[in-house]
């Protein structure tokens, strides 16, 4: 019985006229950590949402699907994921593994992490070559469903990659002038440090 006490819930009464005035209060807008193609981005993932709410209702409200929809949508995903891969290398949040650095000496730590930079701007600069080469080669390509080609799919991905590549160019940089990294002290880059 006193184990089920513990697990209990618990929740602080709030009054009606606490709560209304949280409404009240005006907190300022920053949008400075926003980039052009955070924006971009937010404005291919609505479009992909309006694809996908189109392709429902068609499906399921009028019993006609719009065939168009569905692949639009997957392209329109498609840019979402390299766009907002981009972001996520501005930010440094793509997956890593930093549990090795807490046990390296630090001067060891700086120049794994220095390497481990360079070769993310090597892999994203060969992404960026590959991509080139693949448009050459089959970006006159129709889609399906619509009459257009599919190198407007290619283009976007190859973006992305150019994104990336700049992006982790930028990245490296800051690291050396800051002279650490998401990877040595990752507690700078999730707002934990004290």
């Amino acid at each position: 019985m006193a184990e089920q006490a513990h697990l209990a819930e618990v929740h602080t009464k709030v009054t009606g006229a606490e709560l209304a005035e949280t409404f009240d209060q005006e907190a300022p807008v920053d949008l400075s950590p926003y980039a052009p193609e955070d924006w971009i981005t937010l404005l291919v993932f609505w479009a992909m949402a309006g694809l996908v709410f189109t392709q429902f209702f068609t499906r399921y409200v009028l019993n006609d699907s719009f065939a168009w929809t569905e692949e639009l949508a997957s392209y329109s995903l498609v840019v979402v994921v390299f766009l907002g891969a981009s972001m996520c290398v501005r930010l440094s949040r793509h997956i890593q593994v930093d549990l090795l650095y807490r046990f390296l000496p630090a001067p060891v730590g700086r120049g794994l992490a220095i390497i481990v930079d360079i070769v993310r701007i090597l892999f994203f600069a060969y992404g960026v070559w590959l991509l080139w080469r693949y448009v050459g080669l089959v970006g006159e390509e129709p889609m399906v469903m619509v009459d257009a080609p599919k190198s407007i799919l290619y283009y976007a991905v190859f973006a992305g990659f150019v994104l990336m590549l700049g992006r982790s160019i930028q990245v490296a940089i800051a690291d050396l002038r800051r002279g650490y990294s998401a990877l040595e002290r990752p507690e700078a880059f999730d707002g934990t440090e004290a």
